[in-house]
């Protein structure tokens, strides 16, 4: 049976991002019901939900100063980088704080998410499954995705079978795992070197197999969390890039030292590696650096140097892939490995059609999706009252897209396909926002 809600808008999310929407939603006065698959809200940062792709050990790779939502600050008792232990409850008190709990249905997930017909402001169809098993339809006046992007594993192909275990980082959970095992980590992001620094442990070997090199940043410069200094001075990128990586080699020193190649980017231009313990254990000997892999056989991994070793756990780093699997590609104008939104958020074919947390930044912080949320809540908002101030954003989004990149050649990768430049980023959405205040 399907209920016609003219006024209600949809909101698929209870992470950090559909919180926030939910928050600004619920400021502007506008009705929505929020969905999540979940049995509670926090997203991946509840490890006890069957999508959460963190572990064990997993912390913030940024201080909670520079990640908090401004109007719910941690608590000083909180760690300068929370566990995701500390984070599960941060979003659980920020949901009874605003009383955001009552707004969602949870246990339920979506099926498809489609528009009723062909105008800018379609009404907009849901179809999802309860915890029950049975399906459902209600009909919204503006949907909102919100599901996050580290929950579907991106593994890539490789040449040649592999005789012991296979697996994404998304199935991690505790460096059990690895007890008495040769290891071998492929992909040296954020979560690769974590999990390869608890290897250590517990493996009888642990490697690391790197395509390209990297920007290792620590997580404390003078007792600080890094990312709290500097920035104050706004330089040009060129000018930023030159004297920060200078200054990191006095912390970090040289990784082509350990064994990493040397990059063939500048620094910001790929996101940087927020760990010095892997240079550590990689200088004592506990993990080893290997090159690319070339193929598999059997429990043996051949690299494209023409070395080759024996491994009993493969453990691909290697990222994840947006997805919105309940709507159809074509709504998001992909383009390529992301959908191309205005400001990465609005579809230019819709009115009533928005993404919040389609967004990576070297310390964009939740603020940083919250204020997506406001925008997404003033410019809903002011269509839905027929205001002029909705009309300007209307137009720009149908127009050319604005130069968000702050002067950095970001890498074509699948991660840096929607990366912005944090301040550049900020600037635009605040100022889209200000003008349908």
């Amino acid at each position: 049976m399907t209920t016609q809600t003219p006024r209600t808008i949809a909101l698929i999310g209870a992470g950090p991002s559909g919180l926030a929407a939910a928050r600004n939603l619920q400021k502007a006065g506008l009705p929505f019901q929020g969905f999540e698959a979940h049995s509670d809200v926090g997203g991946l940062w509840d490890i006890a939900n069957p999508r959460s792709t963190v572990y064990h050990s997993a912390h913030l790779i940024s201080s909670k100063r520079t990640t908090e939502f401004a109007e719910f600050p941690m608590g000083d008792e909180v760690a300068d980088y929370p566990s995701h232990r500390e984070l599960r409850e941060y979003f659980s008190a920020f949901a009874d704080r605003f009383d955001l709990r009552r707004h969602f249905r949870f246990g339920v997930r979506v099926q498809k998410a489609e528009p009723l017909d062909g105008s800018e402001s379609p009404p907009w169809r849901l179809t999802w499954t309860a915890a029950d098993g049975n399906s459902h339809s209600e009909v919204f006046a503006g949907l909102v995705v919100a599901n996050g992007t580290l929950a579907e594993p991106s593994l890539p192909r490789f040449e040649g079978r592999f005789d012991g275990e296979l697996l994404h980082t998304a199935a991690y959970k505790h460096p059990s795992l690895f007890a008495g095992k040769r290891v071998l980590v492929v992909g040296a992001g954020n979560s690769g070197c974590d999990i390869a620094v608890d290897a250590v442990h517990y493996a009888s070997s642990v490697d690391l197999s790197v395509r390209r090199g990297y920007y290792f940043v620590p997580k404390y410069v003078f007792g600080k969390p890094a990312d709290t200094l500097g920035g104050k001075v706004k330089l040009p990128a060129w000018l930023k890039q030159k004297i920060d990586s200078t200054i990191l080699k006095w912390f970090t020193g040289d990784p082509v030292r350990f064994g990493f190649p040397k990059p063939e980017y500048r620094m910001y231009e790929s996101h940087p590696v927020v760990n010095s313990l892997v240079l550590h254990h990689i200088g004592h000997g506990d993990i080893a650096v290997r090159p690319d892999i070339a193929r598999f056989d059997g429990h043996t991994v051949h690299f494209k140097d023409g070395s080759a070793r024996d491994y009993d756990l493969v453990l691909c780093a290697t990222g994840y892939k947006l997805h919105y699997p309940f709507l159809d590609p074509s709504l998001l104008n992909w383009d390529g490995m992301a959908p191309r939104l205005y400001l990465n958020i609005f579809a230019p074919r819709f009115d009533n059609l928005a993404v919040v947390g389609m967004i990576e930044a070297s310390g964009i912080g939740w603020q940083g999706r919250y204020e997506q949320g406001e925008l997404v809540a003033r410019f809903f908002k002011a269509r839905a009252e027929g205001s002029p101030k909705a009309q300007a954003l209307r137009h720009a989004k149908a127009g050319p897209p604005p130069d968000l990149s702050g002067g950095y050649r970001y890498l074509k990768l699948e991660r840096m396909a929607y990366y912005v430049h944090k301040d550049t980023y900020r600037a635009a959405v605040r100022q889209a926002s200000a003008a349908l205040a």
